[in-house]
């Protein structure tokens, strides 16, 4: 007979009211218990990726929010304008748990060979709800960690690893030869780079302060333009026609940056050669926007010739373009180089409860690199 646990557990849950109140807490519900082909796992590990962000947040205006209830049952508030409730309708009065990503230690397991062989292990696993002290899934959507992986060096395991090689992918499928990303000192951004240089891609890396210069530099990188510097369109221009990169991952989003790009991209074509034409040159130069770090417009000045896109592009879409055979290919690697090329670093571990006090919040929810946050559900509890 399958193994099972009794009790109640905590989660963590953000809703969104009617009235356009934000509400952050900590709810307590059954430890579930496992299907025949699903584990148990106890989270002891998830990160606050920017992903989570809008899910726990909202539209909330962060200037509002306000803090009570208990020490251990922390309950947080803040007001959604007016104007931006119509795009938080689908989830108005609707509790929704929050965490995309986690690891942890299977506990319990169903009755299926291939459920029962994970009990004891440490598995990464991905599919909303992380931040909670126990967590179901399906035996074979979890991610088995080799020997001697803890849960924090496993749990950032889904997103930024798999984002970082499916972006390498996504540049071999299109055609294209090398690549561009911005805000590339995050912690996504140095995978990136770890494995442009593994596999031997020319990525030219966009970041705003000097310091992240030299720590991309130290990591190997050859391409790191500074967009806070009065030489920024040249160096990126200079970087453009030493790598021949025509795709872009941006993950600011919003403001002129996008554009930029692409208009350094169109001078270094030129540079190289291309035949002139009033409509620019015919390479096509394509800018995927995978995050929002700046919500203001995208801002293009149109001179960069009519070969040029600027598009959304997420992880789980393309996974399911490429097919479980080759996302599977990805999964080996990440979990193969889960202490080198996808080492995640974090600035603090909190439990449940810290993660909802407005010192945390006004730290993880800046979205800073270098800033990046781990919740362990379990903390403190044995």
């Amino acid at each position: 007979m399958a193994k099972q646990l009794s009790g109640d557990a905590l989660q963590l849950r953000s809703i969104i009211r009617q009235d356009g109140t934000l509400e952050l807490s900590l709810a307590t519900m059954p430890i579930p218990q496992p299907k025949e082909d699903e584990v148990l796992v106890r989270v002891e590990a998830s990160p606050i990726n920017p992903s989570d962000l809008g899910l726990l947040f909202g539209a909330a205006d962060p200037k509002t929010m306000r803090a009570s209830g208990s020490a251990d049952r922390p309950i947080v508030t803040a007001s959604v304008p007016d104007k931006l409730m119509r795009g938080m309708a689908a989830r108005v009065d609707k509790p929704m748990p929050v965490g995309n990503e986690g690891a942890g230690i299977v506990v319990a397991a169903g009755a299926d060979a291939s459920a029962q062989a994970l009990i004891g292990k440490t598995v990464g696993m991905i599919g909303g709800a992380m931040y909670s002290q126990y967590r179901c899934v399906r035996a074979k959507q979890v991610l088995l960690l080799p020997d001697g992986t803890t849960p924090a060096e496993g749990a950032s395991c889904f997103v930024n690893p798999m984002t970082s090689l499916a972006m390498v992918e996504t540049m071999r499928l299109e055609g294209h030869s090398a690549l561009v990303h911005t805000a590339a000192a995050s912690n996504l951004g140095q995978m990136l780079q770890k494995v442009c240089l593994e596999d031997d891609v020319p990525l030219v890396n966009i970041v705003r302060k000097a310091e992240q210069v030299e720590l991309l530099r130290v990591m190997g990188a050859s391409h790191v333009c500074n967009s806070g510097e009065p030489t920024f369109m040249k160096d990126l221009t200079d970087a453009l026609i030493t790598t021949g990169a025509t795709l872009a991952f941006d993950a600011i989003g919003g403001g002129k940056l996008a554009g930029q790009i692409l208009t350094c991209m169109e001078a270094a074509a030129s540079a190289t050669g291309a035949a002139y034409s009033p409509y620019g040159s015919t390479t096509h130069k394509q800018v995927y926007i995978y995050g929002g770090l700046d919500r203001s417009p995208i801002v293009l000045t149109r001179s960069f010739g009519m070969a040029w896109g600027v598009g959304g592009w997420l992880l789980f879409p393309f996974l399911q373009r490429i097919g479980p055979e080759a996302t599977k290919k990805l999964q080996d690697r990440v979990a193969a180089e889960i202490k080198t090329t996808f080492a995640s670093s974090y600035t603090r571990e909190v439990s449940l409860a810290e993660a909802l006090t407005l010192e945390a919040i006004s730290v993880y929810g800046k979205q800073a690199t270098g800033e990046k946050y781990l919740i362990n559900p379990n903390k403190g509890l044995g």
